[in-house]
């Protein structure tokens, strides 16, 4: 069980790792990303409130508290690599980029959370 429970804790970091570091991205480098996003054909005005959530849904898969909000936060995260994937793909970049790996870890830290014993969840 303490392995189920550190090997959870490896991918959840990496994962929430990724995502701050997604988040600096859009706040500190906003030209690049704008640049980024209208090459894949997204609206440039969702940069900035995408940077704050990702850093909320951060926030709430790591506190776990309330559950629901934590539920969402992985939903987020979820869609936020299916679609990044998917543009990246269409996008002929192929399916090995970091949102695919971002997808990854999202579906193995919710597993791997699903998992673990609830009174230790």
């Amino acid at each position: 069980m303490k392995a189920l429970k550190v090997t959870y804790w490896i991918v959840t970091l990496l994962m929430c790792s990724l995502f701050l570091f997604s988040a600096g991205m859009y706040l500190l480098e906003y030209d690049m990303v704008v640049m980024f996003y209208d090459i894949l054909g997204f609206p440039s005005w969702i940069v900035y409130p995408s940077a704050l959530l990702k850093i909320a849904g951060v926030v709430m898969v790591l506190v776990r508290r309330p559950k629901w909000l934590m539920e969402w936060a992985y939903a987020g995260f979820f869609f936020d690599a299916v679609l990044a994937t998917s543009a990246h793909y269409f996008n002929n970049e192929g399916l090995l980029t970091m949102a695919s790996i971002a997808l990854l870890l999202v579906i193995s830290s919710r597993f791997l959370l699903s998992q673990l014993p609830q009174k230790h969840a």
